[in-house]
């Protein structure tokens, strides 16, 4: 375990009043995404113990400038099984990387970004964790108490989503969930389960994970890793609802964070708007960092120079 990482005490009970960490997974080419994150989450953001950005190990000591009293990088070497490897990959060029082990399929970052966000639940001791990507920013306030209600957490859903001709790849992630689970094939989930900024119980995710794991004798991670065409959200929401039944949460379907997932990088003018139609409940917006929005653009349009 890496001496920096010192998690909080364990609870295994939701308390009156939980308490709730952030995690990011992220790597080296959204560094300054990731420091824009931090510099909105610190001013707009209440109701946290802790923060953590999780990055392949080769990241970490880039990364470790983001750090303060209350937010810990951490090395996805504490997290995942020392079998799983990470290399360059020769087939592009050495641009990307590529991780490896005889118990999984080739996995990209994306994948494995997935891994560590299931993993932290064994490490964390908060009893809350509150996913947030890299490239989000906060825009306005807000208190993560808006993710439990009644000792129940706020579970991201979007009923009945996949039955329509759309998604076809969120329906096969959703079928590779429910064979994770041990779920019956003839079980199909029309729900969809993701989104950025949201939260799992830390507890349920350990259960969820044992239960792969007693069902397939194996890691969970390598039953995972098993299908490259894989979701964390898929997984974990078809575990809270098709086995728990719903047990320790409520569903909600607003999103907080307004996403611009595809297209060209928006100009000005466009941005303004983008940021003028966020919902009521919005709280914070998201560029996805494969359009290639300059950060510093987005720094001075939403006034962080």
């Amino acid at each position: 375990m890496n001496s920096r990482f010192v998690p909080s005490p364990n609870a295994d009970v939701l308390r009156q009043t939980p308490t709730a960490a952030i995690v990011t997974a992220s790597y080296a080419p959204d560094l300054e995404r990731c420091r824009l994150l931090c510099d909105t989450l610190d001013r707009y953001v209440s109701g946290v113990a802790h923060h953590y950005i999780l990055v392949e190990h080769r990241d970490v000591a880039l990364f470790r400038q983001l750090e303060n009293s209350r937010r810990t990088v951490v090395d996805e070497r504490d997290l995942l099984p020392r079998w799983l490897h990470a290399f360059d990959d020769p087939l592009s060029l050495f641009r990307r990387r590529i991780w490896l082990s005889l118990k999984t399929m080739p996995l990209r970052g994306w994948h494995v970004q997935q891994l560590r966000r299931i993993a932290i639940s064994a490490h964390a001791g908060e009893d809350v964790l509150v996913f947030c990507d890299s490239d989000v920013a906060f825009l306005k306030p807000f208190d993560c108490s808006a993710f439990w209600r009644d000792g129940k957490v706020r579970l991201f859903r979007r009923d009945g989503v996949l039955s329509g001709e759309d998604h076809e790849e969120h329906r096969i992630w959703s079928r590779n969930a429910g064979s994770a689970l041990g779920i019956e094939p003839s079980e199909v989930s029309t729900h969809d389960y993701i989104s950025t900024l949201i939260a799992w119980r830390r507890e349920t995710v350990t259960a969820m994970c044992a239960r792969i794991e007693k069902i397939h004798a194996r890691c969970w991670v390598e039953i995972v890793g098993a299908a490259r065409r894989f979701s964390e959200c898929m997984i974990y929401g078809r575990y809270v609802d098709d086995v728990l039944d719903g047990a320790g949460h409520f569903h909600g379907s607003e999103e907080f964070c307004r996403v611009h997932w595809t297209g060209e990088a928006l100009s000005d003018d466009e941005f303004r708007r983008f940021v003028a139609a966020m919902a009521p409940e919005q709280v914070a917006i998201g560029m996805q960092s494969f359009i290639g929005t300059d950060i510093g653009r987005i720094r001075r349009l939403i006034g962080l120079n």
